[in-house]
């Protein structure tokens, strides 16, 4: 059995408009700290990010508990935001139509897309593992959806505060077996 343990990450500086360079609130790198106390036990074999900051810092303690380096994949990263903002308006909409993307943006299918070759890739490349992926909200719930559809827009606003939010998957091969909510915190979402 395979089990990935999803990290989406700890509250970012939302001041900061680099998505790519966002890094971690202090109150986001404390938290930190508690994604390495849930992850102490879990036996983990491998650390892989998305190249972004705040994902990389949110596992960045649990990695160094283990003496372990994180590997980053460039596909993990999350959605490309374009004109028109992250508002609940605009989460609702592109949940809506999986190919709807604003101008300059990406939509939620081809988010999907990317991070489901990742994961498959990951699954084949550390079968049998333990392992830890630093992700975000949207990319992480795109895979959600792929294994089960019932996650939709509705499931996305309730997550949508939960920073960090731990969530595991586990997989015999590439087939997905189960999924369990391991530990979040509740951060209201603010577009800065």
């Amino acid at each position: 059995m395979t089990r990935i343990y999803f990290v989406r990450h700890c509250k970012p500086d939302g001041k900061i408009k680099d998505d790519r360079n966002r890094p971690l609130t202090e109150e986001g790198l404390e938290d930190s700290i508690k994604v390495a106390e849930i992850l102490r036990d879990k036996k983990i074999d491998v650390f892989i990010s998305s190249p972004y900051k705040r994902s990389y810092d949110s596992i960045k303690k649990a990695a160094d508990s283990y003496g372990m380096e994180i590997h980053t994949d460039e596909r993990l990263h999350e959605r490309k935001a374009g004109k028109g903002g992250n508002t609940h308006e605009m989460f609702k909409k592109r949940w809506a139509d999986f190919s709807f993307a604003e101008e300059d943006g990406e939509s939620i299918g081809a988010v999907q897309k990317r991070n489901i070759e990742a994961v498959k890739e990951i699954l084949k490349q550390y079968n049998g593992k333990n392992i830890v992926i630093g992700t975000h909200g949207t990319a992480l719930s795109s895979i959600i959806n792929y294994y089960d559809k019932s996650f939709n827009g509705e499931s996305f606003m309730k997550i949508v505060d939960f920073m960090p939010w731990i969530l595991k998957m586990e997989f015999n091969g590439e087939k997905f077996l189960s999924m369990e909510e391991v530990f979040h915190i509740y951060k209201e979402y603010k577009e800065e």
